[in-house]
């Protein structure tokens, strides 16, 4: 377990939403699940907490109750080495009913906000074109690294 571990909050989702980013991400496996019993705020053997690490990263995924949702304010940002990559998290975050956003962002369908970033994009932004590339990036949903790109180069 890591020294500090993220919790996401949950209405009921959690291992759902556990099982997905573990189908999504490398070195990711789900960890125990404990479940509520009989007499509890869910019904008896709903996860009540989910352990499990994606890409070495431990996470915590709890079904607490419509008390709290998930908002912008908190968001997994995923590093992407190449257009690929950007492709298989962006499609994969969004499947079944996700909702992109602008500049790389998109909720999930549990509501969980991640900005899917392809590693270059630092770079791209403090280079000369640095003004052009964020012109670009503003127009985008999912950031197409080949138009950044450009958009650096001055074309």
């Amino acid at each position: 377990m890591n020294k500090i571990t993220p919790c996401l909050w949950f209405n009921g989702e959690a291992e759902d939403a556990a099982k997905l980013y573990v189908s999504l991400f490398p070195d990711a496996a789900l960890g125990s699940i404990g479940r509520y019993g009989e007499g509890m705020p869910f019904p008896a053997g709903t996860a009540m907490m989910v352990q499990f690490t994606l890409a070495g990263q431990g996470f915590q995924a709890l079904n607490g109750g419509p008390q709290f949702t998930h908002s912008e304010a908190i968001s997994m940002s995923v590093s992407c080495a190449d257009q690929a990559e950007v492709d298989h998290y962006w499609n994969g975050l969004l499947a079944g009913g996700g909702s992109e956003s602008m500049c790389g962002w998109l909720k999930d369908r549990f509501g969980v906000s991640w900005q899917i970033v392809p590693n270059v994009l630092g770079s791209l932004m403090t280079g000369p074109n640095a003004g052009a590339v964020g012109q670009v990036m503003m127009g985008m949903r999912k950031l197409d690294i080949a138009a950044l790109e450009t958009a650096a180069k001055g074309v």
